[in-house]
């Protein structure tokens, strides 16, 4: 083949380029200005899309397939493959390449065959080069741009018929897919490619990924010659619209490169969101027109007469004959500066992306002579989440962010604007109202748009704060959060639960926020490692009082990083549950709590398998001057009797602060562990008041050293929870004896399942009658003890003398024979607020009883019957007494 030839043909720029439609692929190869967009094979990493052809040229014969939207630089990737080619720099195993565009081929109406094809667009091919093409066919790439312009499947098995013969004329669609069957022109290397189509779903493909950051990058300081002016540009459009998809499209790269130079030319400022960018981009196109305002305003008009047509219809094109009816006769020079010549024979004419008609509808949306009713509509159905004709709506029906368009365009409608506005305000404020934080981000992404901070106050009020919820954020999404919390002056919680791509540069873009909340919640998220230092940062400078960050398995090196902010913050509450430490981050964090900033006073370590060494390294910070702890919950951490002195110790220093301590699920640490606490209990330096031993398999035993410190005057423990444990008759008779101790501060008790039996509650409810019990708060649900046994509680919560306010009595075998009693305990009870009676054997025979009784106690603020022998008979009669939970 005469690759000279190829060159000129390939090399020699055609038509006109435009600033919608990106610069000439022709130009960016003969300039050498092309950079290689990024793709995906299958499911692999991001890779360069030359070194991907390389790889996959080299390999055995298959098709290549690659897909990728309008724009992200397919032809102009072809266009240079071919002349890396023809120049003899890559894939010489070729000796003839071949480039078909099916956006011109598809215009034949007639069959052709693979020769005649070959020659009619080929020039520089001759009948004997095609000879030995046919002869070596393992010699030969064939490249198809714009394949989903076919008219007709591809796929060999949906052909009817198949095409062999190289002579034979054959429709367009049928001659590719004889080609990709291998029954034409077999050994070939193939590439196709195309929009995003069905018509190659049968092959395996390669996804065009356009420009990444460091391809923009890239791109920017080719397009400036000044390094500085090309960084200060790629930095503005990284930090305003790299966060947007359509930014990997290197003909979107261009138009922004080309509308940045004409600003900073000017001395003027650089666009700060989408809105602001479209505005300049139509008066820049307006000003190459040189039209006058009447004209301007009649080419607007006619072009929003066929963006709301298409945006109603959902498609980008359109016939000629539509364009007559808009009033396009006059305008066609004006309009192709918006348009592209599209279909078979250049008989549709197209908007040059949906970004730019979403403008045109919002620009039309508010010109006289325009009625947009179905526009409206579509926002109104909550239709329009993936476009941004809304977000360009909002924008515009701000005053200074159309002052230039009115300038060129004339006033726009202030009716128009006005109902807009009406609608936004009333369709915003009830979707805050809801739960689905996918239509709270549109609306802050409109907002955003508006650019306009007492809307966002007067909108985002103080009560819809509150339930706004932002797990499975990503970066497309974070601007116009931030933005809106920003608005805000000040955020009380950042919910952020469930984040699964916490990266870096999110952390980055949410830092600022990060700053202003209160309370973080990030609870079953996935931080990246870059992610960390910069929640770190924000916590050293800013407002947080509350961090949660359980189950996010954070690891030691993480929390390592972490810890250089929670050294000089302002933190209080700090939750790692399930966050995979170690003895290491124990070390760390009690360097932390001992620090002279260190304001943490509730910390939660629980399903952290640190075990007595880890705690014991905390127990370091406890006995600091400076350590203000005081709650820890180290649930499940596999703790023992160590740690339990260590902690002793630590506790009757003078020097801690600890008054809650929470051990739930520590299997190992058994009685010696209990002794060491119950000694720390009894001493005068000690301030520990709520301890949970919850499901500790402890035994009878313990409850000796519990009653010696529940009796010493120095002991100031009011909560105890020995639930799920074996403690026995022997054991909690022991304890009723210790609680009788006139002075005891015992207020809340838990037995559930700790084997009691019936005298262990006739000594319960003695204890509660006894005049010196505090108890307000009594849990010894799952023990059959039945009607008799539960009796002794009734007429102790009878007795004047009786505290109580909350008691559980969960699966203890009640019928409706205690129904009496129950009913006359709450009625001469003057504290009682919650009764806990589910899992029991309550009936509907119960029913009217528990409600009488629940009418004539206002005071009563819950009565608890679920999974009780209730039919569904009587819930609606119990639906009248919202205070029943049935």
């Amino acid at each position: 083949m005469d690759k000279s030839s190829i060159l000129a043909h390939i090399l020699e720029p055609e038509g006109s380029t435009s600033l919608l439609g990106g610069e000439l692929s022709a130009r960016v190869v003969n300039q050498e200005k092309y950079i290689s967009p990024l793709c995906t094979v299958e499911t692999d990493s991001p890779v360069s899309l030359d070194d991907a052809f390389q790889s996959a040229l080299s390999d055995d014969v298959k098709p290549i397939t690659l897909i990728g939207p309008e724009g992200s630089g397919k032809t102009t990737a072809l266009e240079r493959l071919v002349v890396e080619w023809a120049k003899g720099k890559h894939l010489q195993k070729f000796s003839c390449v071949f480039l078909f565009r099916l956006k011109e081929l598809n215009s034949l109406n007639a069959p052709l065959s693979l020769q005649s094809l070959m020659l009619q667009h080929h020039g520089h091919v001759t009948p004997e080069t095609t000879a030995l093409v046919f002869q070596r066919p393992e010699e030969v790439l064939l490249v198809f741009d714009d394949v989903h312009h076919c008219r007709e499947s591809l796929d060999p098995l949906v052909q009817t018929t198949l095409c062999s013969d190289p002579s034979q004329a054959v429709s367009l669609s049928c001659l590719l897919a004889s080609i990709l069957h291998g029954s034409l022109l077999k050994g070939a290397a193939v590439i196709l490619a195309a929009g995003p189509t069905d018509c190659l779903d049968f092959l395996s493909s390669t996804a065009l990924l356009g420009f990444q950051k460091a391809q923009r990058e890239a791109f920017f300081n080719m397009f400036f010659s000044d390094p500085s002016v090309a960084q200060k540009a790629v930095t503005h459009m990284e930090k305003t619209l790299g966060f947007y998809d359509f930014c990997t499209a290197p003909r979107f790269c261009w138009t922004v490169c080309s509308i940045y130079r004409s600003l900073m030319d000017a001395g003027r400022n650089l666009p700060e969101t989408l809105s602001q960018l479209f505005v300049e981009i139509l008066v820049y196109l307006l000003g190459t027109l040189s039209l006058s305002e009447a004209s301007n305003r009649k080419l607007v008009l006619t072009l929003g007469k066929m963006a709301t047509h298409c945006y109603l219809e959902q498609h980008l094109s359109c016939t000629r004959e539509e364009m007559n009816s808009f009033g396009f006769q006059q305008l066609f020079n004006a309009a192709s500066v918006f348009l592209q010549a599209h279909g078979d024979q250049a008989d549709r004419f197209a908007f040059h992306s949906q970004l730019i008609l979403d403008f045109l509808v919002a620009v039309s949306f508010y010109l006289d002579g325009v009625k947009c009713e179905g526009v409206m509509d579509m926002l109104k159905k909550q239709k329009p989440f993936a476009d941004f004709a809304g977000a360009f709506m909002c924008a515009l029906a701000e005053p200074a962010q159309r002052r230039q368009l009115e300038a060129l365009l004339g006033e726009f409608n202030s009716d128009q604007i006005a109902d807009f506005k009406s609608w936004f305000k009333t369709s915003s404020e009830k979707t805050l109202e809801g739960i689905r934080y996918e239509e709270h981000l549109y609306y802050f992404h409109l907002l955003y748009e508006a650019q306009n901070e007492s809307l966002v106050k007067e909108i985002v009020t103080p009560s819809a704060r509150m339930g706004l919820s932002f797990g499975g954020l990503n970066l497309q999404q974070c601007p116009a959060l931030k933005y809106v919390l920003k608005c805000l002056d000040e955020v009380q919680k950042l919910n952020l639960h469930m984040t699964k791509n916490m990266t870096e540069e999110l952390a980055e873009s949410l830092a600022p926020v990060m700053t202003m909340a209160h309370e973080i919640e990030l609870g079953s998220s996935t931080l990246s490692a870059g992610a960390v230092p910069h929640l770190a940062s924000a916590l050293r400078s800013g407002l947080t009082k509350y961090l949660n960050l359980s189950n996010s398995g954070l690891g030691d090196e993480m929390f390592e990083v972490l810890c250089t902010g929670l050294n000089c913050c302002g933190l209080q509450t700090l939750s790692l549950v399930s966050c995979c430490l170690t003895k290491k981050s124990c070390a760390n964090l009690a360097l932390a709590l001992a620090s002279t900033s260190s304001q943490l006073s509730n910390l939660n370590l629980s399903f952290n398998a640190f075990g007595d060494e880890g705690l014991i390294e905390l127990c370091k910070a406890l006995g600091s001057p400076h350590c203000k702890l005081q709650a820890l919950s180290v649930a499940n951490c596999n703790l023992a009797g160590e740690s339990m002195k260590a902690l002793s110790q630590a506790v009757i220093s003078g020097q801690s602060q600890l008054k809650r301590f929470d051990l739930t699920s520590n299997y190992h640490f058994g009685v010696s562990g209990v002794e060491a606490l119950c000694k720390a209990l009894q001493h005068p330096l000690c301030k520990l008041q709520s301890i949970s031993l919850y499901c500790c398999e402890l035994p009878g035993e313990i409850c000796r050293p519990l009653m010696e410190a529940l009796m010493s005057e120095h002991c100031l423990l009011s909560e105890l929870d020995l639930s799920v444990n074996e403690l026995g008759q022997e054991g909690a008779l022991l304890l009723c004896q210790a609680l009788k101790r006139p002075g005891c501060p015992m207020e809340k008790l838990g037995l559930a399942r700790c084997e009691l039996t019936q005298p262990v509650f006739k000594e319960l409810g003695s204890l509660l009658s006894s005049g010196t019990s505090q108890l307000k708060s009594l849990s010894v649900g799952l023990h059959e003890v039945g009607d008799e046994g539960v009796k002794y509680l009734w007429d102790a919560v009878a007795h004047p003398n009786c505290l109580l306010e909350d008691l559980d009595v969960e699966m203890t075998g009640l019928t409706d024979a205690c129904v009496k009693d129950l009913c006359a305990a709450v009625r001469a009870s003057r504290t009682l607020k919650n009764l806990e009676l589910r899992n029991n054997s309550l009936t509907d025979e119960s029913v009217p009883a528990l409600i009488q009784v629940m009418q004539e106690r206002p005071n009563m603020v819950e009565l608890c019957i679920r999974y009780n022998e209730i039919s569904e008979d009587v819930f609606e009669i119990l639906e009248e007494c919202g205070r029943i939970n049935y």
